[in-house]
């Protein structure tokens, strides 16, 4: 065959390291912008996109000449360094390590472009930890609760046992081992 012929729509999900609300009102759109334009650097076309304080959704139509993680790593990364040269935050900004990307059936675009759009009012009522599972649930995807977040932090109460100083003394007792 002498074309290639691609139509993979995803819906890319991370969050903010931590879960931490880095993301603030004043910057949020510029943040899309930038991470718009990574997505088109690649070839990429962002269909919709919403940074939440904690979490981002993307839908983005997948083209075949950068694979998934190649590319969520490039997003991340330059919207990383973005953040940590033009936005003064009082602590150095990071994603969570790992993401969720799930396939979209071309027919319910715009239902999902709309659930994107609204996720200020939809996160009114439901935390981000029960829609990622539901993503999950919905995508039949099996999962393991300690293993979706590296801390969860909601309403000021750590709900994963993750703790960032027991990680510190672990990697410490592997460089020991050495």
């Amino acid at each position: 065959m002498a074309n290639t012929y691609s139509n993979v729509v995803l819906h890319l999900v991370f969050a903010v390291k931590f879960r931490q609300a880095l993301i603030h009102p004043h910057f949020r759109i510029e943040l899309q912008k930038v991470m718009t334009g990574i997505f088109r650097m690649h070839n990429q076309k962002v269909l919709a996109i919403y940074c939440m304080p904690d979490h981002v959704h993307i839908l983005f139509d997948h083209r075949p000449n950068i694979g998934i993680s190649d590319l969520v790593m490039r997003v991340k990364s330059g919207s990383t360094v973005w953040i940590n040269e033009n936005i003064p935050l009082d602590t150095k900004f990071y994603w969570q390590n790992g993401y969720g990307v799930f396939s979209c059936n071309p027919k319910n675009l715009d239902g999902i472009i709309n659930y994107i759009h609204d996720q200020a009012n939809h996160h009114r009522n439901q935390k981000f930890i029960s829609e990622y599972k539901g993503i999950l649930i919905d995508q039949q995807i099996q999962y393991q609760d300690q293993y979706l977040f590296e801390e969860i932090i909601e309403d000021g109460n750590d709900v994963n046992k993750n703790n960032p100083q027991d990680e510190k003394k672990e990697i410490l007792n592997d460089n020991l081992k050495d």
